[in-house]
């Protein structure tokens, strides 16, 4: 019998590990944990009723970290371990006194934020909870209450960015008053309504004095993710509200159901997207001026100067979180591509409520490749959503385990979904 050539033999080796976290052998919870996914996927209920979750980040062991959006025993944040490897967590241990949303894990140490602050805290290999006290990296930190999440991502070049929300809907001089005209220009951009980049190596960084205002025109992005295929940063910006409220005459309840759109964008050094000036119709695939800043739903104006999305949604569906897939355990079309977490509109009556589901965007390059699907549904547990509290679950997290299975988190009652691919046969 003739031995292999040693070239030939490490290449069969080689092989057999890229592709060894390829195959989940969990079993599948009865109808996915009440999740309906595409053919060949399925789900298990990592953990239910955790407290009310917002983002999630999963440590290189498979150890999940999620922080809170109001306080459960007393504590902000949640760590869970599956122990025993049947894919759900048998270990939960709560900690920290802040609520927030932003989480995630880089070089061992977690990042976590509050509305108005992003601390970090060393992971001490085998350890499921901290062992140390947290360092502030970035206070001060814009917080008028409306739209504060803090939601970030960091690249592998030393940098944070941090979504700074703007605390209103549309810059008004009378905030969400029927016909109130635009403040021109608008002093929430000095301080709020973009992204703001820190640095990630240095701790008491404060907004105003050490942040730079990396992108502009961005009314609110809860979902953010950096993707280390393209190198860039991208968001899902939540569009604004009430057009038909606040201008009658001007819009249909059916268009203000519809506009404007959930606005996808990839951002860059000085990117400015238009908010509150501008607005995207994924009706007319154009930006159109503002109703409070002169505009009729149709003339394009000043915004011809802005930067355009790479893809638009329907309105109002809430993109909370947003994950670039970089696993082994999903087929092909999903490699490189964008997971985007939609907790659901609230403001679209008298027309059903809409969202509420995890859809997908395959990516080529930097730029989507194709159409956006849904991925998962079934979050609300009704065909009708007539109002938000309405719904039994709204996805708000998603995060990529080290198996390849990606989980996704719910802010009403607290379940994590790991959802994977059965390729076993």
């Amino acid at each position: 019998m003739k031995t292999l050539p040693l070239v030939f033999s490490l290449l069969i080796i080689l092989s057999c590990s890229a592709k060894k976290d390829s195959k989940i052998n969990i079993i599948a919870d009865d109808v996915n944990g009440g999740l309906e996914l595409p053919e060949g996927f399925h789900a298990v209920v990592f953990a239910d009723n955790i407290g009310r979750a917002r983002h999630i980040a999963v440590n290189d062991n498979g150890d999940v970290y999620v922080n809170l959006r109001t306080l459960n025993e007393g504590k902000g944040l949640v760590a869970l371990r599956d122990s025993d490897k049947d894919g759900k967590a048998d270990i939960i241990e709560y900690f920290g006194n802040t609520t927030g949303t932003g989480i995630d894990i880089k070089d061992n140490m977690l990042y976590y934020s509050s509305d108005s602050t992003i601390y970090r805290v060393p992971i001490t290999n085998g350890q499921l909870l901290p062992q140390e006290d947290p360092e502030v990296l970035i206070s001060e930190l814009t917080d008028k209450k409306q739209h504060a999440a803090k939601s970030f991502t960091i690249d592998d070049q030393g940098s944070i960015f941090v979504n700074i929300g703007a605390p209103a809907n549309a810059c008004m001089e009378e905030m969400r008053t029927p016909g109130s005209p635009g403040m021109d220009p608008c002093p929430i951009l000095e301080y709020a309504g973009g992204i703001w980049r820190f640095d990630i190596n240095r701790t008491g960084q404060k907004q105003l004095v050490d942040g730079y205002r990396f992108s502009t025109g961005i009314r609110n992005a809860v979902a953010i993710d950096y993707n280390p295929n393209s190198k860039k940063v991208y968001i899902m910006q939540h569009g604004r509200d009430q057009l038909n409220q606040f201008f009658p005459d001007m819009y249909t309840a059916e268009q203000n159901a519809e506009l404007p759109a959930e606005e996808f964008f990839m951002l860059h050094d000085g990117a400015d997207f238009g908010w509150p000036y501008c607005y995207y119709d994924q009706i007319q695939n154009k930006k159109v001026l503002a109703p409070e800043y002169g505009g009729d739903g149709q003339i394009t104006d000043r915004c011809a100067t802005k930067d355009d999305p790479i893809m638009a949604f329907p309105g109002h569906w809430g993109p909370n979180a947003l994950l670039f897939y970089s696993g082994k355990n999903f087929p092909e079309k999903y490699q490189n591509g964008a997971f985007i977490a939609f907790h659901g509109s609230w403001n679209r009556a008298p027309m059903e409520q809409k969202g509420y589901c995890v859809a997908f965007v395959p990516f080529t390059g930097d730029s989507p490749s194709g159409e956006y699907e849904i991925f998962a549904k079934g979050f609300s547990g009704l065909d009708i959503i007539e109002s938000p509290g309405d719904s039994k679950y709204r996805p708000t997290g998603l995060a990529l385990g080290p198996d390849g299975s990606i989980f996704i988190t719910d802010s009403v009652n607290g379940r994590i979904w790991k959802v994977f691919y059965d390729n076993a046969n």
